[in-house]
């Protein structure tokens, strides 16, 4: 029986491929304050200036290709049973060949109802414009989960997280909550390798935590070797 293999990603591990972080620009994405258009608040406020930021990040998506980090990650399903939990909205993960892939914050190439009701999740993969409705003639808006959005997702990432028998983190500066948490689910002394280029302190003492202070394609080089001990 394969291990199982936990990856946690964040944007930069698709940095490398184009796809820009907030994070590096002052809390800038793409030149644009993250409360103008990553908050419901911000789609209520402007909600045309939103629907245009990520219609450009869809078109962004279909014209970038997954980089050598999102690769190495999608050839490990060889050795173990793979599953990655991401921040990211994009699909490299999966243009690459990963197969178990959960979006924490949702995707840009879904859409969703604007309405507390029974939400219905289409793909899309053009732009999403004023006056594209729902089956009740709702607003449709970006299938992302904002800033002071709940989750969705985050039960179903601490079960896998609480299985793991190895753990990468790997793009993520572990500032944005409750991504950032996910670590502590972690069986106890299972190894967790930590890559990226500034790492953030991680206090956890009980984690038994290897520091890849690198980018991720070089990152993920490194880990596999490592892995390939492990197994």
């Amino acid at each position: 029986m394969k291990k199982k293999l936990v990856i946690l990603s964040g944007a930069g591990i698709s940095a490398e491929s184009g796809i820009q972080t907030f994070r590096d620009t002052d809390g800038l994405w793409e030149g644009h304050n993250v409360n103008d258009v990553a908050t419901y608040e911000g789609w209520i406020k402007n909600t045309t200036l939103v629907l245009d930021f990520y219609n450009q990040r869809r078109k962004q998506l279909h014209e970038v290709i997954p980089n050598l980090g999102h690769k190495i990650i999608a050839t490990l399903e060889n050795d173990f049973e793979v599953q990655i939990i991401t921040q990211n909205v994009d699909n490299l993960h999966e243009k690459a060949g990963s197969t178990n892939v959960l979006h924490l914050h949702g995707e840009l190439l879904k859409v969703r109802s604007d309405s507390n009701s029974k939400i219905q999740i289409l793909d899309w993969h053009t732009d999403l414009n004023l006056g594209d409705l729902d089956a009740l003639s709702i607003q449709l808006r970006p299938h992302i989960v904002w800033f002071g959005e709940q989750v969705p997702a985050l039960e179903k990432a601490i079960s896998i997280v609480s299985e793991a028998d190895f753990l990468i983190i790997i793009g993520t500066s572990l500032q944005v909550y409750p991504a950032a948490s996910l670590m502590n689910f972690a069986p106890e002394n299972i190894p967790v390798f930590y890559i990226d280029p500034n790492p953030a302190e991680v206090l956890d003492a009980s984690l038994n935590l290897k520091v890849i202070s690198t980018i991720g394609s070089k990152g993920m080089k490194i880990v596999q070797k490592e892995l390939q001990k492990l197994k």
